[in-house]
């Protein structure tokens, strides 16, 4: 029930040299959102939310309805951070093994014949797996372990996925005729939910004239994948204050229905978030941090991430339905003792 360590191991260097290296990723990171920018018009808390869903070596949920740029997105990651980008659309009659590979026999000239593996495209450093819900639970599950273990088992062999590996899944919020619902363990394995919602005026404008003429601006690299990596065991490295952490855990344990003081939660909420949540929230508020050039993260990175972490991990009850409560009210209920 953890997130494992999904990085190479921590390094041993002390403050000083963490000081040193946060000073330097600034600037560079900086410029990674700019690149994107060039490309991607409108979306910064999307673009902020999903960069740091990648710096805490996690994986996101990207909602929203179709056109709102977010396979162009993960396009634009894949390039501006280095990283081998592979997108695979789900559909009702995509197998296991369209995901993952499946192993060919094959004879050699002297007749002998063996099994040989072909690589599925989860062998990349960045997944898209475009409306994720309208595969089969089944083919739903082949991701389970990519996601967890970063391996997969086929023909009762394990193979290794790249470093990184980061899936980015879409889901449209409106049709759900012939969708499959993800079940509660595979929206665990998720750090964020990422809402796309529609650009404004001026974002919208600017998009129109840049996507609609003769020639289109191409994302480049800003990063390497190496580079990349760099950055991930840094965010594991940044200290998190005692504070910052009861924060977390006041938040997280005040969602459970069990544990709450909140009357309003208890007779609302079905059920709430696990550990994960704790863990998410505590990678998140560091990666926060490091994209905004700080030391350590604060409260106020918690608050700004405590959406898009529970909104997946918390469900509402009949009763809360029927008296016309959102799960987004709950949420903010939860952040007002930390305000």
């Amino acid at each position: 029930m953890s997130i494992r360590n999904e990085v190479p191991a921590r390094s041993t260097a002390g403050p000083d040299a963490t000081v040193a290296e946060v000073e330097q990723i600034g600037p560079r990171l900086v410029e990674v959102k700019r690149r994107i920018g060039e490309v991607i018009f409108g979306q910064q808390q999307v673009v902020d939310e999903t960069l740091i869903t990648l710096l805490a070596g996690g994986h996101a949920l990207l909602i929203g309805v179709p056109g709102l740029a977010k396979t162009r997105l993960v396009e634009t990651l894949g390039t501006v951070l280095g990283l081998s980008a592979k997108r695979v659309q789900f559909t009702p009659d995509l197998m296991p093994a369209d995901i993952l590979g499946s192993e060919v026999l094959e004879e050699a000239d002297n007749g002998r014949r063996s099994f040989r593996f072909i690589q599925g495209p989860v062998f990349c450093q960045l997944l898209m797996a475009d409306e994720i819900n309208r595969a089969s639970p089944r083919t739903q599950s082949a991701l389970l372990q990519s996601m967890q273990e970063r391996e997969v088992s086929v023909g009762g062999q394990r193979h290794a996925l790249p470093h990184p590996f980061h899936v980015l899944a879409t889901q449209n919020p409106l049709e759900q005729e012939g969708t499959y619902p993800l079940p509660e363990a595979q929206l665990d394995r998720f750090l964020l939910q990422v809402d796309v919602t529609y650009p404004d005026l001026d974002a919208e404008r600017q998009m129109l004239h840049a996507t609609t003429g003769s020639s289109e601006v191409k994302p480049s690299a800003a990063m390497t994948a190496e580079q990349f990596e760099s950055a991930q065991r840094l965010v594991r490295r940044i200290p998190v204050g005692d504070k910052v952490v009861e924060a977390i855990l006041t938040l997280v344990r005040n969602g459970r229905p069990e544990t709450s003081s909140l009357e309003q939660v208890r007779k609302h909420v079905a059920w709430g978030p696990g550990p994960r949540a704790s863990q998410a929230l505590m990678l998140a508020a560091r990666a926060r941090a490091l994209m905004d050039g700080r030391l350590s993260p604060s409260a106020e990175d918690v608050l700004a991430l405590a959406a898009p972490v529970l909104r997946h991990r918390m469900a509402l009850n009949f009763s809360a339905r029927a008296d016309g409560v959102t799960l987004d009210s709950v949420i903010a209920l939860l952040c007002q003792p930390l305000t």
